[in-house]
């Protein structure tokens, strides 16, 4: 199975993460997540700009884990990936996960979505779900869904 070609600019203004998300981790959990060639910008930021960008583009007044910006799909996807590193840390540690572990599931999701998979309607959810699982299984990582 070919790669994705993969162009990738991870910026990390806050250091506390950095060990867990050097460059060759996240290109490889985004690689997964990928069916086609990607340009990709990874941004992780505090809460004060992760709650502004979420009440900016969504008109959700609180800061959300992962936000993706997509702007084409084909014949190359170009999106922007914005996590907000409080959220990752406080949700592993709520999940009882790695905090790595939990920034790759957000980061495949994130691609996921950039590549157009949607969640709002439940038939759309299960769909994506399991794609997340199949992700994850092949990266030798958690379920991020177990049993409900």
């Amino acid at each position: 199975m070919r790669t994705p070609a993969l162009a990738l600019s991870l910026q990390q203004p806050d250091a506390r993460h950095r060990a867990l998300l050097a460059r060759h981790r996240v290109a490889r959990w985004l690689r997964a997540a990928l069916d086609t060639a990607a340009e990709l910008t990874v941004r992780i930021v505090d809460e004060a700009e992760g709650r502004r960008l979420n009440r900016e583009y969504r008109a959700k007044d609180y800061a959300t884990n992962v936000l993706t910006f997509d702007y084409a799909h084909e014949p190359v996807v170009v999106a922007d990936l914005v996590l907000c590193a409080p959220v990752v840390e406080r949700e592993a540690g709520e999940l009882g996960l790695a905090v790595a572990d939990h920034y790759a599931h957000l980061l495949v999701h994130g691609a996921l979505h950039a590549q157009g998979w949607d969640h709002e309607r439940a038939a759309d959810a299960q769909r994506m779900e399991r794609r997340e699982r199949e992700i994850l299984r092949a990266l030798g990582l958690h379920d991020p869904y177990p049993a409900r």
